[in-house]
């Protein structure tokens, strides 16, 4: 069944979904459309890229009447840039239905301009929790009170950065019949108390998430003495990406890295809390164009963009919840596209590799040198000294109990340990270029797999 004919959408609607060039649903869009459609509250738990904006958008659009005067649907987003996304999927229905009325209050809108816009109420309001309480309860320029539907987007990142207060005040000057729709892609502890506050008898719609996808590669880096930087400028020079991501754990780290890889001659996008609102909305437009192939950035900067194309992910160290690393995995590997992720580390991080190891994720180990990457012992496995390897092959070979003693001994045992010696020097320069070829072969692949591929 075409999903143009499976439920009773409106005739704006199905030209909206003929525009998105749908074939069909994605499985969070299957299973929370018919939810909201019949005004049930939704609790979705889907990571970033499994089409969750238009499993709101769309029953959304369904449900909002433009004959209306009022404010009918409120969408909360916790950071400018995940606002401004989201809104810039919606403002297409705009040619679909001429008459619907799409605003987006955040903080890249002028404070005097938002007002002016809002002498006339939106039928769907797009925001930050902070504006959107600003604008709704400080203000009064906003009639959220009079909405049939709140979404709360990222609501574990919501949470995490100190948003969620602003979103509890903004629903509890809503309708007590309020249709609540959550999106996240963990439900922590700390959130269920909200849930329970305002959601009733909610469905709950689970997207498994892979561990990692089966196309991205992991792969350890260790830093020795270098600092995460350091060692990221040591390496570079042997990707070949079409869009490099760059992930620090904070906003200092990623401002550090962004100005020394600009240093070393490399074209950077910063995404980050300290840029200034202009600097966030230049950095989103060379994102969008597609014109960025290294991208530095923290997780809230990140996290629910779309970025398309991303080859390689670096992550400097390991995020506090180890849940961000799978989300920055996640980042490559996409559309059927092999993708590669390194993890650079250094020996605090041993902790977070063996619980993400636990988790499923399989660790290759590398390093550049000599502008070829070359092949690690597995990480946690102890080298074993050469000479001990030596000593142990001589002792079981030559030094055996009740072994009778025949005369010239001691130079057969000399002629046999050289032996031993000179068959495991040839075995070791053998690995080696074992090793070396794979690694040339592999790059040779990739390097055609870039080719063939349309990026």
């Amino acid at each position: 069944m075409s999903i143009l004919t499976k439920y009773p959408l409106k005739e704006t609607v199905l030209r909206y979904i003929e525009t998105l060039g749908f074939n069909e649903f994605t499985p969070i869009q299957e299973q929370v459309i018919p939810f909201v459609l019949k005004g049930r509250d939704v609790i979705g738990i889907s990571d970033t890229g499994t089409g969750k904006t238009h499993a709101f958008l769309i029953p959304i659009f369904q449900k909002v009447d433009p004959t209306m005067e009022k404010v009918q649907a409120v969408i909360t987003a916790p950071t400018r840039e995940l606002a401004r996304q989201i809104y810039e999927r919606a403002i297409e229905y705009v040619a679909c239905c001429p008459d619907i009325r799409i605003r987006l209050i955040s903080g890249e809108v002028e404070k005097s301009k938002m007002e002016g816009q809002l002498k006339v109420q939106p039928h769907i309001v797009i925001g930050t929790p902070g504006r959107l309480k600003d604008a709704f309860i400080q203000s009064e320029v906003l009639r959220l009170d009079q909405a049939d539907i709140l979404v709360v987007d990222e609501a574990d990142m919501t949470l995490e950065f100190g948003f969620l207060n602003d979103v509890d005040a903004i629903a509890g000057h809503m309708k007590k019949t309020l249709q609540m729709l959550v999106f996240s892609a963990t439900i922590p502890q700390s959130l269920q108390p909200f849930l329970k506050k305002y959601l009733h008898l909610p469905e709950m719609v689970t997207i498994e998430k892979k561990v990692s996808a089966a196309k991205v590669e992991h792969v350890l880096v260790p830093c020795k003495h270098l600092s995460y930087v350091e060692k990221l400028v040591q390496i570079l020079p042997g990707f070949t990406p079409y869009v490099c991501l760059i992930f620090a754990n904070t906003r200092k780290l990623a401002a550090e890295c962004a100005e020394t890889l600009r240093d070393h001659g490399y074209d950077v996008t910063e995404l980050h809390g300290d840029l200034t609102t202009r600097q966030r909305k230049n950095a989103m437009k060379v994102v969008a164009a597609h014109s960025a192939s290294y991208i530095v950035a923290t997780d809230i900067a990140a996290r629910g963009i779309d970025l398309e194309g991303v080859s390689h992910v670096v992550s400097l160290g390991f995020p506090n919840s180890l849940e961000y690393y799978i989300h920055r995995a996640g980042r490559t590997g996409r559309a059927n596209r092999n993708g590669i992720c390194f993890a650079l580390y250094q020996e605090k991080d041993e902790t977070s590799i063996q619980q993400l190891k636990a988790k499923g994720v399989n660790f290759v180990h590398r390093d550049l040198k000599n502008e070829q990457w070359v092949e690690l012992r597995p990480y946690g496995q102890k080298r074993i000294p050469k000479n001990d390897l030596q000593e142990k092959e001589i002792a079981k070979r030559l030094y055996r109990k009740n072994e009778k003693v025949k005369p010239g001994y001691k130079k057969k045992k000399q002629a046999e340990i050289e032996k031993i010696k000179r068959k495991q020097r040839r075995q070791m320069i053998q690995e080696s270029i074992k090793i070396q070829k794979k690694e040339k072969n592999r790059l040779r692949q990739r390097e055609l797999n870039h080719g063939n591929e349309d990026w």
